[in-house]
């Protein structure tokens, strides 16, 4: 049997106290498990330091730093944007992220998510890096916003997407990649289902989000990379495309998205 391709896990969050048990002895195990590459993404000024941290322990292990759109506040206070800054100088900083709008939510309240998207964007740019959108009941605020700051010229990938077909086109005519979850996997997952069949196979990357979002058949539990083979089949069947086929490509999607070449 071919053995195949390794799977590149876009987004995790490896730095949640959901993980303080058995971190170390489970990220050891990712690389034995074809988990060879993982992008461990930033939250707030905390989880981005422990992700710089994660960066300097794990060889496989790169880093996203930013503030999630519920955690804005913290940009507030005085000294905060510069000690963001600060943190991309860490050598293994791969994006900016992750940033955006989430209206799930009522705080902070919606003019501070704005502001700091747009200037989260712009550091971006500055930098050279990609950005990881973040976007909840916001298609339209943050379509907007990126392009009024012209995003499509910085790229970047729209993180567990969950919008319609007719929302991924926006996204699609700006360049930027979509990021797949175990999302795909649930039963009600419709409209998802429409907008992945809908994108190009080769503006998809694989992601987990965990802890969050495990696929089924481990719907509720602690997510890990372990379980993006699921996800990866999932998208394999929608496609009409064999698992291989879909990993390889995906791989490509990852390395492209962060511009990781060479390495």
């Amino acid at each position: 049997m071919t053995e195949l391709t390794d799977i590149f896990d876009t987004h995790a969050h490896y730095d949640d106290r959901a993980f303080d048990e058995d971190r170390e002895e489970l990220l050891a195990s990712l690389p034995e498990q074809a988990i060879a590459r993982v992008v461990n993404v930033g939250a707030n000024l905390a989880s981005c330091k422990r992700t710089v941290e994660l960066t300097e322990k794990h060889d496989f292990i790169y880093g996203a730093i930013g503030i999630h759109p519920s955690e804005t506040a913290e940009l507030e206070q005085e000294g905060a944007w510069q000690s963001l800054r600060e943190l991309y100088g860490a050598e293994k900083c791969v994006a900016v992220g992750e940033i955006g709008l989430d209206y799930y939510w009522d705080e902070p309240e919606r003019e501070i998510q704005k502001k700091w998207f747009a200037r989260q964007l712009n550091l971006a740019r500055e930098l050279g890096l990609p950005v990881i959108i973040h976007s909840r009941d916001a298609a339209r605020d943050t379509a907007d916003i990126m392009k009024a700051e012209r995003a499509g010229e910085i790229g970047g990938v729209v993180h567990c997407f969950s919008y319609t077909k007719e929302t991924a086109r926006t996204f699609l005519d700006m360049g930027f990649f979509f990021g797949i979850g175990g999302v795909l996997t649930f039963r009600n997952a419709r409209k998802l289902k429409e907008a992945v069949e809908y994108i190009p196979l080769e503006r998809i990357v694989l992601e987990t989000d965990c802890p969050y979002l495990a696929p089924v058949p481990y719907r509720g539990k602690r997510n890990s990379s372990l379980y993006l083979p699921c996800v990866a089949a999932a998208l394999a069947e929608i496609k009409g495309i064999g698992e291989e086929d879909v990993r390889r490509t995906v791989w490509e999607n990852s390395v492209r998205l962060y511009r990781m070449e060479g390495l």
